[in-house]
């Protein structure tokens, strides 16, 4: 039996293991389990590793998409270049780390979002470096937002309603209102959002985040992380299968 899995903190949120079972019984896969392993800490996988010697894959989620790359023998190029890595493939007890998030947020985006104006990335972790990547492919500029000012980047309080109204795209890669802390959300000047704004989150339980809610009361495009999620679980299962 081979076994997949993903990796991260907390994983009560994931829809990743319903997803892959679903699949190996849709498509009569019988040679396969997916499993979630959540780490307090990302030492503690070798440790996994040792414990589980029939994991050939991994998913990895937040706050272990950077932490992850030391632990790791190899590094895709992609996944090199981004600086995050989301699936790993384990072959004869070897890791080497790629980045399919990228793929999912790049094509889902492609056809949420056809405009090529200015995009705020809120947050600066392992989600946001794949989907700058994507948006450098797509040649869509952007500013990235983060709870303080750093170099090319903004901190929440510098988003007024003139950024806002020169920013159409706006993309949440926080953790902020996923589940069970729903209540939360970016803080933005979400009343001075429009229809000609394109909210897109990352994250994808709940399916309607409050962020997302605020953008469809200002008459705003929504995308919740769900196509995403399919579109990344599906090329790292390629991965794997190589």
């Amino acid at each position: 039996m081979r076994k997949f899995g993903l990796i991260g903190r907390k994983l009560g949120h994931s829809f990743s293991k319903r997803y892959f079972t679903e699949k190996f019984a849709r498509e009569g896969i019988t040679d396969a389990a997916y499993e979630l392993y959540e780490l307090e800490q990302i030492a503690q996988l070798p440790a996994l590793l040792a414990k589980e010697p029939a994991l050939v894959g991994l998913n990895v989620t937040v706050p272990y998409k950077e932490e992850v790359i030391p632990l790791l023998d190899e590094l895709d190029e992609a996944a090199a270049r981004i600086g995050a890595v989301n699936t790993i493939r384990i072959t004869n007890g070897r890791t080497v780390g790629y980045n399919t998030d990228y793929v999912g947020f790049k094509n889902s985006l492609e056809k949420f979002y056809p405009l090529k104006h200015k995009a705020l990335v809120l947050g600066t972790g392992g989600a946001a470096k794949a989907v700058t990547a994507a948006l450098d492919a797509l040649g869509i500029s952007y500013t990235l937002v983060s709870r303080t000012e750093g170099v090319n980047t903004l901190s929440y309080r510098d988003i007024t309603p003139d950024v806002l109204r020169h920013h159409h795209l706006i993309i949440n890669t926080t953790p902020l209102g996923m589940y069970p802390e729903a209540d939360t959300c970016p803080p933005l000047l979400y009343e001075h959002l429009t229809p000609e704004h394109f909210l897109y989150d990352l994250v994808y339980n709940p399916e309607q985040t409050l962020f997302l809610q605020h953008g469809k009361a200002a008459g705003a495009a929504t995308l919740n992380g769900l196509e995403m999620l399919y579109g990344q679980a599906e090329a790292a299962w390629s991965i794997w299968n190589a």
